[in-house]
């Protein structure tokens, strides 16, 4: 596909000129002049251009159908997108017109800088129905506004290994189990002999695979500083720990064990882990760096939830879009991000592999129809999502509480303290926080 006006800013020359000179003195990507090419050139900040195929693609379908359009792609890079980007957008000088947002903690400094923009005029005017996306917006409004619209969705499946549930002459997981049907699944199909064990269950040992468990209630969330409700998780993952269904976590940081390399061995049963991993697992399987003996029979399941809570509700991460404080073109912005954030984009989005904020019929099939996937009506089913929880709400205080829980989360699974003796100092620790 041809490469139209993009900038990468991939240098560490270039990025560091932008982190310490600020906006006045950053370097600028070169582009025409309104003047020149006679259309409206648009600045949209990304990361890993090179590597992401649906920047081009969105970019590119865009300007085919907008032939007054042109969009001009500026790669921060991907491994300090957040920090660089808060400091283009600082102060006055930018010439970004779209911003990507990559999560809610960039996405909370952004706002509280002035930096980007309230979109909630836009909306309105453009008559966007927000309930297509699950609920999701809603968690990330400030002060009943919304800064941002999510175009890409990650959510929580389990996926499974369906040869050995069918070895074990078992049922696969269903798309409405509670946590603890889930349990006694994973012991009933797990096998603890000596040399030749086979897991119920797999945790990365992200504390997202065990503290968010318990926010899937609705009620609950990492802000909430008081986390007495993350305690029967903890202590079913550990009692699975100690029985043998589940690998350590203290053997998982020591051996640094990818989640797609423990689901290769052929040996995992089910594995919570985001809609990410699909990618990974249809490309490494195609490529014969994955055994397709081992791990190619496999399907997905909707995430287990709490006793009362609906079916196919979930966990999930957003990547946003948005308009910087500073762009001349806002409204030419808005036109490109209604498009991405709607079905148009999603459709897009769908062909290379990644999931789309919103959901349709026509959205799963394409998602279906990618080689390899799993075609089996469960599955199918399961990509269907009622409604999502993000993993990080919005809110100040996030990465301060991040960091707390992480460093517990750490302890408990070490077994360096108890369950209760953790969360206590979560309480603790997190109360401080202002």
């Amino acid at each position: 596909m041809k490469k139209r006006f993009i900038s990468v800013l991939l240098t560490t020359a270039m990025v560091l000129s932008v982190a310490l000179t600020g906006c006045g003195g950053a370097e600028k990507a070169s582009a025409k002049s309104d003047g020149e090419t006679g259309k409206v050139h648009l600045k949209w900040a990304v990361w890993d251009y090179s590597l992401i195929e649906y920047w081009e693609d969105l970019a590119e379908e865009y300007m085919k159908a907008n032939p007054g359009i042109e969009i001009e792609c500026v790669d921060f890079g991907s491994n300090d997108y957040s920090n660089v980007l808060a400091t283009e957008l600082s102060g006055s000088g930018t010439e970004l017109d779209i911003v990507s947002i990559k999560d809610v903690a960039s996405y909370a400094t952004l706002v509280e800088k002035n930096a980007i923009i309230p979109l909630d005029e836009y909306i309105e005017e453009s008559g966007v129905d927000l309930t297509k996306f699950n609920g999701v917006t809603e968690q990330v409004a400030v002060d009943g506004k919304l800064y941002e619209l999510p175009f890409r969705s990650d959510v929580w499946w389990i996926f499974y290994n369906k040869d050995i549930f069918d070895k074990k002459g078992i049922s696969y997981p269903s798309n409405d189990m509670t946590w603890e049907e889930y349990d006694e699944l994973a012991r009933s199909v797990a096998d603890t002999t000596f040399g030749s064990e086979v897991y119920g269950a797999h945790y990365h040992p992200w504390t997202s695979t065990v503290q968010l468990l318990g926010t899937l209630d609705g009620t609950h969330s990492i802000l909430d500083k008081k986390y007495d409700f993350m305690k029967p998780y903890y202590e079913m993952v550990l009692k699975q720990e100690e029985d043998g269904i589940c690998m350590k976590y203290s053997d998982l940081i020591t051996e640094g064990l990818h989640y797609s390399a423990a689901f290769s061995n052929g040996n995992v049963a089910m594995m919570n882990m985001g809609s990410w991993a699909v990618t990974t697992l249809l490309t490494k399987l195609s490529s014969g760096e994955f055994d397709p003996e081992l791990c190619g029979n496999w399907g997905i399941a909707s995430y287990p939830h709490a006793e009362g809570v609906e079916p196919g509700t979930t966990l999930g991460a957003i990547t946003g879009l948005t308009i910087a404080e500073e762009s001349v073109n806002k409204d030419e912005a808005w036109k490109f991000i209604n498009w991405v954030t709607g079905e148009e984009g999603a459709k897009i989005l769908a062909k290379t592999g990644n999931f789309p904020a919103i959901s349709n019929d026509e959205i799963i099939e394409e998602i279906l129809s990618m080689e390899g996937f799993p075609q089996d009506e469960q599955t199918k089913e399961a990509l269907t999502v009622t409604k999502m929880y993000l993993e990080a709400p919005y809110g100040k205080e996030l990465s301060q509480i991040n960091e707390v829980l992480g460093t517990y989360h750490a302890m408990i699974m070490n077994r360096e303290c108890t369950v209760e003796e953790g969360i206590s100092k979560m309480n603790e620790e997190t109360a401080k926080i202002q």
